[in-house]
């Protein structure tokens, strides 16, 4: 599989790590959006949200479990953001299910 994300898991590309467990791994985006800027994804390739079904659903859970734990770990105090881009129109560039954790900047709504 041809999957940048995959190879950051498999430790074939570099990445600096935020925070991993069994079904999940987290770390650093190299053009953060916001002073913390953090990629949160499962481990087991999954395309996009309109791929979520009965058998990987649980792994969202996890994606959502660590990022409640990333949100301590980072002391994320003042509240963060998470984004989830579906698709070529929803802004997805990279074929693997991920969200985007944003923090320690006041996020605007809508976003700009």
């Amino acid at each position: 599989m041809d999957c940048l994300f995959c190879k950051i898991v498999a430790g074939d590309i570099p990445s600096t790590k935020v925070y991993e467990d069994e079904y999940v791994y987290a770390f650093k985006d190299i053009d953060p959006q916001a002073p913390f800027h953090a990629i949160v994804i499962p481990k087991e390739h999954i395309v996009s949200a309109d791929m979520i079904n009965e058998q990987n659903s649980h792994l969202v859970a996890k994606v959502f479990e660590a990022i409640a734990k990333i949100s301590k770990q980072e002391n994320l105090e003042n509240g963060y953001r998470v984004v989830n881009n579906c698709g070529k129109d929803g802004g997805q560039t990279v074929g693997h299910i991920h969200f985007h954790l944003l923090a320690r900047r006041n996020l605007q709504w809508p976003p700009g």
